[in-house]
């Protein structure tokens, strides 16, 4: 399964978000502390709505305390890390099935130390020019399904069925 990792996330409503798009692809969440926020605040269990208590969640203490938790379980998987300085793009890359994609904090990113460290895994998602980032939650979607299209949705639902009608 999909490992997404927050680097020391600040806005509750976008954890909550990510929270909820973790459960429904069946991924896990990393949180790198200091978060910008409590984990029992109303706005992260409001975002993440019933999903929260279904989330597989991961606390660790800072960086060097994730990465030492990462090799002990990693086995092939890599760390990506995603942020807007990167020279590759998300698609240029193969995702595994238990892989790692970090994000960084909403007013910083990841450190540059910790970019510069594994520039051959730093991947990003284009915009134009003028634009500094796109808005967290929406930035790990887009990653997320496309590591997931990589691999044919494996392990999630392929077609949904209608509430009152059905399908012909």
């Amino acid at each position: 399964m999909l490992n997404i990792v927050l680097h020391e996330p600040e806005i509750p409503a976008n954890t909550g978000n990510i929270g909820r798009t973790c459960v429904a692809t069946g991924s896990v969440l990393h949180l790198i502390e200091p978060l910008g926020f409590k984990t029992d605040e109303k706005s992260l269990k409001r975002a993440g709505l019933d999903y929260w208590p279904k989330l597989d969640v991961r606390m660790h203490k800072n960086y060097s305390d994730y990465l030492e938790a990462f090799r002990k379980e990693a086995g092939r998987a890599r760390i990506w890390y995603a942020t807007t300085k990167a020279p590759r793009t998300y698609c240029d890359v193969r995702f595994g099935p238990d892989d790692h994609i970090m994000f960084g904090g909403e007013s910083c990113g990841i450190p540059e130390e910790i970019l510069v460290e594994n520039e051959s895994t730093c991947i990003r998602i284009p915009m134009t020019e003028d634009n500094r980032s796109l808005n967290l939650s929406n930035s790990v979607a887009i990653v997320v399904y496309e590591a997931l299209r990589q691999q044919d949705f494996a392990g999630l639902e392929k077609s949904g069925a209608l509430h009152r009608l059905s399908w012909h």
